[in-house]
C-alpha cells in the first residue's frame, strides 16, 4: 500500500535526510520524497500498520531535520 503526505522542509539537501530516515523505518517498504512538491509518498510492507509506521517516520525525520514536519492525515 502507498500513501502520500504533505511535509513542510527547508531544502533539498534536508529532504533527501528526511527520506533516508523513512527509509530506514520498519514496516516501510520504500519512501520518496519531492522536495519541489512537498510531498513524501511511503509504501508500506505487507501487513503494517500505516499510521503507527508513520509516527515512527515522523519521529526518525526529527533526528535528522529538527524542523522538519510530516502532515499526518
Amino acid at each position: 500500500m502507498k500513501k502520500t503526505y504533505k511535509i513542510d522542509v527547508d531544502c533539498a539537501n534536508c529532504a533527501n535526510k528526511m527520506e533516508a530516515a523513512a527509509k530506514k523505518t520498519e514496516g516501510v517498504k520504500d519512501a520518496v520524497v519531492n522536495f519541489m512538491t512537498l510531498k513524501m509518498t511511503v509504501e508500506f510492507e505487507e501487513g503494517a500498520d500505516p499510521a503507527a509506521v508513520m509516527k515512527q517516520v515522523a519521529k526518525n525525520c526529527k533526528k535528522v531535520e529538527s524542523d522538519c514536519e510530516i502532515f499526518l492525515k
